[in-house]
């Protein structure tokens, strides 16, 4: 039975370790924290499951939450107008052909490291550093670091042909809240853009005293958005924060959230982290090779909602990987393909955050024609579910206009001149 070690117990790792536990690897799972930790602790992220990664948690038993967690329905995009007033200059709402989810990873991640557990998976308590590295991989045939937080992920080298930035593009604050009034368009992925500043989202997610509504700002950092606060702060101060930036630049969702409170006392977070990719291989001090996983390798910014999507992905990747190694070295060659086969897909969703966060003027023109066509709309929503068509219409600034072009040849009675701001 070959043994394998998984550092860090989030949606990649856990699901990486799950899914070998049940091909009968002999799997250890290293963390810092504990199931009671974490539904003691605070917010870890927002996330919201599409249709593939659901499925892939229905296909493993890991699917808990179908009858508590609420549907999301589509994806919706209101954008600020700049000349401030209280309605937005567009708004849209494209409908997802398969629904989606959110659970808080506090009750989620807690729910499954129990499960591994129970399934005869070796769980550790130990925030692994760096110089253990040495003695863990003597000891397995293969160690996964699958954790981007802390300085574990730092062993990686910085791939600066894939890394742009130097700083994060957007601070985050985020709050998990009750008693907020439900969205006018119904269950959707809400996306509020305040041109130049930032963007606001608000979320249905099952938390950990039930259903309730994520509020989260991202603001380009200085910006009137910007509002920062210590990693700590309360989540009443939290909220009052983000209910002040939302009343000036997104009226619409502070007449939803006036009346909220925090879900719990630590349902916020502050912060913000550098969009990154690393090489996906690091060498230890003593000469042996660990393989990266999800955001210990590939970190985006959150502005595409696909954190927790990619992880899954990366997670079902690399366990078709291990297991069609058969019984192989896992050498350098291995870990390189596993992260190849990854990056044919992280990559498009790498490139979709930067085209997100920047905003360029083509991106402008198929938000307003979004806004009348309903197809686009629809289209738009369901690359959440599946990024790889992207790079057909959206990513591209010359077939973007090529598409937006098409849609109105086929539309000859609509007017051939959309304005600007």
């Amino acid at each position: 039975m070959r043994k394998i070690l998984v550092v860090g117990a989030g949606q990649s790792g856990l699901q990486l370790a799950l899914g070998l536990l049940s091909e009968d690897y002999d799997v250890t799972l290293a963390t810092a924290a504990g199931p009671d930790e974490l539904r003691a602790g605070r917010v870890a992220s927002t996330q919201c499951l599409f249709g593939p990664a659901l499925r892939r948690e229905r296909r493993h038993g890991l699917s808990f939450w179908d009858g508590e967690a609420p549907t999301v329905h589509g994806v919706g995009v209101r954008v600020a107008d700049p000349s401030g007033g209280r309605e937005p200059s567009l708004a849209w709402v494209g409908r997802l052909d398969e629904h989606a989810r959110s659970v808080d990873q506090r009750l989620k991640m807690a729910a499954w490291m129990e499960l591994f557990a129970r399934s005869g998976g070796k769980l550790v308590r130990h925030q692994v550093a760096a110089e253990e590295l040495d003695l863990l991989a003597a000891d397995h045939e293969l160690v996964v670091v699958a954790t981007g937080r802390g300085g574990l992920s730092e062993i990686f080298p910085r791939d600066t042909s894939r890394s742009p930035f130097r700083a994060p593009q957007r601070s985050l604050s985020l709050v998990y809240t009750s008693g907020a009034a439900p969205h006018p368009d119904g269950p959707i992925l809400a996306r509020s853009i305040v041109p130049g500043a930032g963007e606001v989202f608000s979320l249905s997610t099952l938390s950990l005293n039930g259903v309730c509504d994520a509020l989260m700002v991202e603001a380009v950092p200085g910006g009137p958005l910007d509002r920062p606060l210590p990693f700590d702060a309360p989540a009443e101060e939290v909220l009052a924060n983000l209910l002040e930036v939302v009343r000036r630049h997104a009226p619409w969702e502070y007449e939803r959230f006036a009346g909220a409170r925090p879900a719990d006392p630590k349902a916020s977070l502050s912060g913000g982290y550098t969009p990154v990719v690393r090489e996906p291989v690091a060498r230890t001090p003593g000469g042996r090779v660990v393989l990266g996983m999800a955001d210990a390798v590939v970190s985006n910014d959150p502005i595409t909602a696909q954190g927790a999507n990619m992880a899954s992905t990366a997670a079902e990747v690399y366990r078709r990987a291990i297991v069609d190694h058969g019984m192989r070295p896992f050498d350098e060659a291995f870990m390189r393909q596993a992260f190849s086969d990854y990056w044919l897909r992280a990559r498009q969703v790498t490139a979709w955050s930067r085209v997100m966060l920047s905003g360029p003027p083509h991106v402008w023109e198929l938000y307003r024609l979004a806004s009348r066509h309903q197809e686009t709309a629809d289209r738009f929503a369901n690359s959440f579910s599946d990024p790889m068509g992207l790079i057909e219409w959206f990513l591209h600034p010359e077939r973007a206009l090529e598409y937006v072009d098409s849609i109105r040849r086929a539309e000859p009675d609509r007017p051939s001149h959309v304005p600007t701001w």
